[in-house]
């Protein structure tokens, strides 16, 4: 196993824990200032945010935000907060430039009191680059397998 690949696993691993523990502040802590975080339809997973229908395009600022809601009481959609875990898989990483561009597949299921198990699958593509020596996302993409969100309810929590 590469070097690069593993170091790259061990963070998604890490990425992943903070999310399904809704340690949202901690996620934060492994952003760029510049980070964007998007959710494209399936049909454009390359898309410009831009010029097409974005599920979800946040920027820095706006990811800020999505956290503050996400941790609010008052945030209906997510409190108490869903039960999530995550499986990632088949990562491949590759460094250029500067970045290092990851691809990888996950599974996230996940549970909300009083519904039913909505299980989610797709590929993840990161955009990451060191900081001080430590690996800090760019640009996160959640693309999702489905054809349509609708039987899978909402995504106001991070995919």
């Amino acid at each position: 196993m590469s070097a690069l690949r593993m170091e790259v696993e061990d963070f998604l691993f890490h990425e992943a824990d903070l999310l399904d523990r809704w340690q949202l502040d901690d996620w934060l802590a492994l952003l760029t200032d510049d980070a964007a975080y998007f959710v494209p339809p399936n049909d454009k997973p390359d898309g410009n945010h831009n010029t097409t229908l974005f599920i979800v395009a946040d920027d820095s600022v706006r990811l800020r935000e999505r956290i503050i809601r996400l941790k609010d009481p008052s945030c209906h959609a997510e409190w108490p907060p869903s039960r999530t875990r995550r499986i990632i898989g088949n990562v491949k990483a590759s460094e250029a430039d500067g970045e290092i561009t990851v691809r990888a597949n996950f599974t996230l299921n996940r549970h909300r009191r009083g519904g039913d198990l909505r299980t989610f699958s797709g590929e993840y593509r990161y955009r990451l680059r060191r900081e001080n020596g430590a690996l800090k996302i760019a640009e996160r993409r959640a693309i999702l397998d489905a054809e349509e969100l609708g039987h899978m309810g909402s995504v106001s929590f991070l995919l």
